[in-house]
């Protein structure tokens, strides 16, 4: 059996530090997601030991479906020694508390810094390749051997020097750290000497070609039945990920379903979110479905949103008391004014007291009236009069 997947979900699940120089400081940053159809109510974020710090972040917060959040977590150790501890963080999802492990070493004075001490290499499209330098720099007035050196993170490469190596007094090297992402999201690694206890923080986020996302919400517009000649409005979202989205235009494959005072081109910063309004205007009845295509700057464009509705056309429901004479059934008579002539709208008696007219138009008014048959064919005066307004 399948574990079902949370629907607010951490990444990553554990966070290693490694060994990190008393004084000093490295960050990891953690992705929580909402995996749900509904907003996350993030209440609290809790740290249990204190030599991990959390980003500042104003609780609580609100996560759209579907939405990230991203906070940073420093390990900052004052002594020399192992630390380790948790981070909990408290919703209203289903899983009300997730718990991510922290754990890290503080050590004192490496003889070998690097500068800089950690690497960003921001967004970097996937695919595509940045390149950053780091120097390895023997502060102490003696040789120190360097064995080896790691990379964590499969999207992280170095590259500049062969090992093992000896730095004299002073001396330093160049080493190049790639990033070259294969999927979209945040990735975190590290560069690490042994010989040295020295290690180097790497961060870059992937991205869709260094394009934007733009995602509409919800996926599908379902208007429902709506009568014909009427217009029913629904709400689409529209939101940018990954950079500001612009819509250069927007058209619709049935003149049934429209966005009206919509002016273009049509900008969306990162992050955000812009809701148009669709009508559905059914002309007939019977189901509707039609697609909004979305030509924008986006690396999934031309965005498409499946419209569906279905029109309903008008009609009356007539019902009387049934007469106390014997009869065979009844007759159905309808006016468009109240004084104008009445003509038989039924095609044979109707042996019920009811009757469904859909012969109607939308708008108008009118007035009915019924007789009661007996075996003879006798056919009695007009019932009371009824008057119906459609809308």
């Amino acid at each position: 059996m399948r574990a079902a997947t949370h629907e607010l979900s951490i990444s990553p699940s554990q966070l290693r530090y490694g060994y990190v120089e008393v004084g000093h400081t490295r960050t990891i940053h953690v992705t929580l997601t909402n995996n749900g159809h509904t907003s996350v109510k993030i209440s609290g974020i809790d740290l249990s030991n204190r030599k991990f710090e959390l980003s500042k972040l104003r609780l609580p917060k609100i996560l759209a479906a579907g939405a990230r959040l991203t906070v940073s977590v420093t390990f900052a150790p004052t002594a020399k020694g192992w630390e380790n501890g948790h981070i909990t963080v408290i919703s209203n999802a289903s899983d009300r508390t997730l718990t991510v492990e922290t754990a890290g070493t503080g050590v004192i004075g490496g003889e070998v810094i690097a500068s800089p001490a950690s690497l960003s290499f921001g967004k970097v499209g996937v695919g595509e390749s940045s390149t950053l330098p780091v120097a390895l720099i023997n502060t102490h007035p003696w040789r120190v051997t360097l064995k080896s050196v790691q990379i964590t993170g499969r999207a992280f490469s170095v590259s500049g020097a062969k090992f093992p190596l000896t730095l004299a007094a002073g001396q330093r090297v160049r080493l190049n750290a790639a990033f070259k992402p294969e999927v979209d999201g945040l990735s975190d690694g590290s560069l690490s000497i042994s010989g040295a206890a020295l290690r180097v923080p790497l961060t870059g986020t992937g991205t869709s070609a260094s394009r934007p996302h733009l995602a509409m919400i919800p996926g599908t517009l379902s208007f429902g039945n709506v009568s014909v000649g009427t217009t029913e409005t629904l709400t689409l979202g529209l939101r940018a990920s990954g950079g500001r989205v612009t819509i250069s235009s927007l058209s619709s494959s049935s003149s049934q379903f429209a966005v009206p005072g919509v002016a273009f081109p049509l900008t969306i910063p990162e992050g955000e979110e812009l809701s148009l309004n669709v009508k559905f205007t059914p002309q007939s009845d019977g189901n509707k479905s039609a697609k909004l295509l979305l030509a924008s700057n986006a690396a999934n464009s031309p965005g498409s949103e499946p419209l569906t509705g279905t029109g309903t056309a008008p009609y009356v429901t007539l019902s009387w008391i049934a007469s106390t004479s014997e009869v065979t059934g009844y007759n159905v008579y309808r006016s468009t004014s109240r004084t104008g002539r009445y003509n038989k709208i039924n095609a044979s008696l109707d042996p019920d007291t009811t009757y469904r007219d859909v012969t109607i138009v939308g708008g108008s008014t009118y007035f009915y009236a019924t007789t009661a048959v007996n075996s003879s064919g006798k056919e009695s005066a007009y019932s009371n009069r009824v008057e119906v307004v459609v809308p």
